[in-house]
């Protein structure tokens, strides 16, 4: 494993409250907090991952800086095909950016031009539908909707092929919601709140399909954001801020019968954020030749320190103790599966790679293809050794 903290990835010092690899891997984008207003800004990911192109200063590594947000940036998402970033804040709206042209070394509104970018992304649709910070949104699977959610109770479902047209609002919850997390299979919304619940809401009607407080009864205290996390094969859901025992856990709620037996445990404070590695991973036991299929989740936590699990070991596969100042945000994988970033309230993020050997072999599409498939049919039962 690589773990680098590139020191120039920052908000001028200020909190960075999300972090989001573009689907290509060539760039990602932070979001947060500005002099003055919300910021986000586009940043080269070849300076991060490779240090000669680090020292070269022919290569640029911050691409674009945009601060049309009003207030605090707290979410931003590429869309699965990579046209769109959708960006949420606290002045209550989603702002849709798209790509425009290579900006050829113009200065970035606002920094007295100090700052040079090189590519210009415009603001191409501004959506309002929400009456509080909005504090995180997820693309579906395939770009058909944007769920965003916030401080006003609600989550809003956007047409993302009409925008600014929104399909519908779900009320349910009966407080702060933090997350929101698609089912890769298509049928559901999993949603998380201040009010101690889980919600998973049906794509079909946009009813609820359950609500789990159980493991978030004796959750004391808030996080800022509750960011959960489909598995990519969608046999479960993680949660952020769960307890067992009085200790933090990240809840792993099975899709079959929506079961809450088994955790992800042993940070020492409330779980902020969980993320899947979008690959279905397989590995050849060596004690019988059988080959074993799992996923692999990302868990951040107030404790400034980052766990990686899989979900046929018991343990961790790594712990990164006091990766930063303070809590853990936001956590993005690429989509190859190899390249992590990370990013903190103390305004810093930090750089993860794997390699094959220490995560396993990724499915190819067409196995991940079929083994989502299965659900169709109702005959896959994925179990947790």
């Amino acid at each position: 494993m690589k773990l680098v903290k590139p020191s120039w990835v920052s908000h001028d010092g200020k909190p960075i409250f999300s972090i989001d690899i573009h689907s290509d891997g060539s760039r990602f984008a932070t979001g947060g907090q500005g002099e003055s207003s919300g910021k986000v800004v586009i940043w080269n990911m070849a300076p991060v991952r490779n240090e000669e192109d680090e020292k070269n200063e022919n290569v640029p590594k911050m691409l674009c800086s945009m601060d049309n947000h009003l207030a605090c940036v707290n979410c931003v998402r590429w869309s699965k095909c990579g046209k769109y970033l959708a960006s949420g804040g606290d002045d209550k709206l989603i702002m849709i950016w798209q790509f425009s042209k290579s900006g050829g070394g113009s200065s970035a509104f606002g920094s007295g031009g100090k700052v040079e970018t090189f590519e210009q992304w415009r603001c191409v649709h501004t959506l309002r539908g929400h009456s509080g910070d909005v504090l995180d949104l997820a693309w579906s699977p395939q770009d058909t909707w944007l769920a965003t959610c916030s401080v006003d109770n609600t989550v809003v479902i956007w047409n993302a092929c009409k925008f600014p047209e929104i399909v519908t609002v779900l009320r349910g919850h009966n407080g702060l919601v933090k997350g929101v997390a698609w089912d890769p299979v298509g049928r559901y919304l999993a949603t998380q709140s201040d009010d101690k619940s889980l919600r998973v809401w049906r794509t079909s009607d946009w009813r609820q399909e359950t609500c789990i407080t159980e493991p978030f009864a004796e959750s004391g205290g808030t996080t800022l954001v509750l960011r959960l996390s489909w598995s990519p094969d969608g046999c479960c859901v993680v949660s952020a801020h769960a307890t067992n025992n009085s200790g933090p856990t990240a809840q792993i709620i099975e899709r079959e019968g929506w079961k809450t037996n088994l955790d992800f445990v042993g940070h020492r404070k409330a779980i902020t954020c969980t993320r899947f590695n979008q690959c279905i991973f397989s590995k050849t036991l060596k004690k019988d030749g059988k080959t074993q299929q799992y996923a692999c989740c990302a868990v951040g936590s107030r404790d400034k320190s980052l766990s990686v699990w899989m979900t046929a070991l018991k343990r961790p596969l790594v712990i990164v103790h006091d990766l930063f100042v303070n809590s853990i945000l936001d956590i993005s994988w690429s989509t190859n599966g190899t390249e992590m970033l990370v990013c903190s309230w103390d305004g810093t993020c930090a750089y993860l790679e794997f390699s094959q050997e220490e995560l396993g072999k990724p499915l190819s599409e067409d196995e991940k293809v079929r083994l989502k498939k299965l659900f169709t049919s109702k005959s896959y039962n994925k179990s947790f050794d």
